[in-house]
């Protein structure tokens, strides 16, 4: 098995975009990461139907840029199988690693380098908001209070250590989405981000947390709401239940 001292990987780097009403934002982001990816790196938009034509938009970037795909769904099914959808297109090309951001800015595309450099290191990279260098601007006394508090009350209810549990800013080395059976990943919302750290700790790999700065989108509608918090709080430990109590499975080993 490669070691990840190896500077060769055997393909490139994917990132995956979900995008729901991105209209205003798709073009820019894109072009954003694009500048800030390798150059043999490929960005896959994952569009729900939206009805502001953000999927019409992506098709255009793709016609215009070869390195840039669209993977049309029927509709809104929630982050997580938008995600899963977008990781199984990634692994059938060839990507050896695997990225996840927001569409709207709130993560960076500066900080995407980082985190495949990161992932030299480490099986899962998490861009987090919650270890020293990380942090949120723009955001309400009450928003920061229940992120930071569901990170926690997660890293309790599972027992880990990893501080940004929820975050979205992430990069998976193939093997870990191979090892976890992505069948099983039942979460659709906000525990998404959860579950899949969770599954790949279990699974015995290494998962290293490299601080960001996280910014409130600028155009657009947040998709998160008080109500998708509260429904996690029940849906962890239900999370941890299940995982634990799966058939036994052969742990893959780190690559670290």
């Amino acid at each position: 098995m490669d070691t990840m001292d190896s500077p060769a990987v055997a393909g490139p780097a994917w990132l995956v975009l979900p995008t729901y009403n991105e209209a205003a934002n798709i073009a820019a982001i894109v072009e954003a990461a694009r500048s800030n990816l390798p150059d043999d790196a490929r960005i896959l938009v994952v569009d729900d139907n939206s009805p502001d034509g953000t999927g019409e938009i992506a098709d255009k970037l793709a016609a215009a840029d070869p390195a840039v795909e669209v993977l049309h769904r029927a509709g809104k099914e929630g982050l997580g199988p938008a995600y899963i959808a977008g990781f199984r297109h990634a692994l059938a090309a060839g990507a050896e690693f695997v990225l996840e951001m927001d569409s709207d800015f709130s993560h960076d595309p500066r900080d995407l380098p980082r985190l495949l450099d990161a992932a030299r290191s480490a099986d899962l990279v998490i861009g987090s908001r919650y270890v020293a260098g990380g942090g949120v601007t723009d955001w309400s006394l009450l928003r920061r209070a229940i992120s930071r508090g569901g990170s926690l009350y997660a890293s309790l209810v599972l027992g880990v250590r990893q501080r940004d549990l929820t975050g979205g800013f992430k990069c998976f080395r193939r093997a870990v989405l191979e090892a976890i059976d992505l069948d099983a990943v039942v979460a659709k919302g906000y525990v998404f981000q959860v579950e899949m750290t969770y599954r790949a700790l279990r699974a015995g790999f290494t998962v290293r947390e490299v601080p960001i700065v996280f910014r409130d989108r600028q155009v657009g509608e947040s998709k998160m709401s008080a109500a998708i918090a509260v429904e996690a709080t029940w849906q962890v430990p239900l999370l941890r239940r299940r995982i634990r109590g799966a058939a036994a499975r052969t742990p893959r080993r780190s690559l670290a």
